[in-house]
């Protein structure tokens, strides 16, 4: 797979003041509406549908082994659609009450004078204790978000670029901001990210105490605007992976002197203002293609990403299967024949 060469931007710094900050979209929840479905057969052989959307929509049964049916393996699939993410409590607020009702779902906006009215975007439910607890609540994807995993055969585009939770060739994070609806509860947000080193950071976006839509910002206090003044670092041209982050989630805190009891939220976006790490360039000599060794290095992450994310989606799928379906009790009398002999 062919990779664009790359120059540090830190040694473009020494030519001049260049400006190198980018503005894009980290995640847009109107893009994750359940648009197809994966169907398939479940234990009993009743054929079901699973809501999904495309364009996220991974295939774990690689890592299920031999032991299932190919219609088994047809349902072993997942996405990004909203209704899959999770309400993660901590455990001071997890109860068996919270955990069932604290969800996630699809909301349409359906008036106002957004841009973005007609769209479904993220809806959140937490349950949190009525008592004075300090309580909060992290809203994750279904599976943490592939890195490395490619769109189509080409391998030019990875599948969650562009909107859909991954930004890549991401240096210093100038500015994070995130549009969200405001319901007047006290409670604070922050936002979750996670760097190409696996370390998760989270950034403090403000409180949700006020009533409509609005953009929500954190602005990195430790961001230098003045090129003169910047530690400059050069490192070597090749090779190095192009460093990225990715959309980990939400996370929401309630104070104890707070009002508890249910939070009702809704999310539009998060975006990212943040300097290049690296400036595309054209060599004299094509070294990936000769050395091949930013493809073999991503190859090998993508493979451990893959094996984690589907032995985890694995246990679920079979942990979904073993749940009971059954609503009601099968009747052993005929209710109306016992009524009329008792008469």
């Amino acid at each position: 797979m062919k990779r664009t060469l790359v120059l540090t931007a830190a040694a473009a710094l020494l030519a001049g003041t260049l400006g190198f900050a980018k503005e894009s979209t980290l995640i847009d929840f109107s893009l994750l509406e359940a648009n197809t479905s994966s169907s398939g057969q479940d234990q009993n052989g009743e054929t079901i549908e699973i809501p999904e959307n495309e364009r996220t929509l991974m295939d774990y049964s690689v890592a299920a082994g031999a032991t299932y049916t190919g219609a088994q393996k047809s349902l072993m699939k997942t996405s990004l659609a909203l209704p899959n993410w999770e309400v993660v409590l901590n455990s001071s607020a997890k109860s068996v009450q919270a955990s069932a009702l604290s969800q996630v779902v699809e909301a349409e906006v359906k008036r106002g004078d957004q841009p973005f009215v007609g769209s479904k975007v993220m809806g959140v439910r937490v349950l949190f204790p009525s008592w004075n607890n300090n309580a909060n609540a992290k809203i994750v994807p279904p599976f943490e978000i592939q890195a490395y995993e490619p769109l189509d055969e080409s391998g030019e585009e990875y599948r969650f670029e562009n909107g859909y939770g991954l930004i890549r060739n991401v240096g210093t994070i100038k500015s994070i901001a995130c549009t969200t609806m405001g319901m007047n509860f006290p409670h604070q947000l922050y936002v979750l990210l996670k760097d190409n080193d696996g370390i998760e950071r989270r950034y403090f976006m403000g409180s949700l105490l006020f009533d409509g839509w609005k953009t929500l910002q954190w602005n990195n206090p430790n961001y230098i605007s003045e090129v003169r003044t910047r530690e400059i670092r050069v490192y070597p041209i090749y090779p190095r992976g192009i460093p990225y982050v990715k959309f980990a989630g939400f996370q929401i805190t309630r104070d104890a002197r707070d009002i508890g009891d249910d939070f009702i939220g809704y999310f539009k976006d998060v975006k990212v203002i943040y300097d290049l790490a690296v400036l595309t360039t054209d060599r004299d000599i094509d070294d990936e293609d000769l050395w091949g060794i930013i493809t073999k290095k991503e190859a090998e992450r993508q493979k451990v990403e893959m094996d984690h994310f589907g032995a985890k989606q694995v246990n679920r799928y079979i942990e979904r299967q073993k749940m009971a379906t059954e609503e009601t009790f099968t009747a052993t009398l005929n209710e109306d024949a016992a009524s009329n002999a008792g008469n």
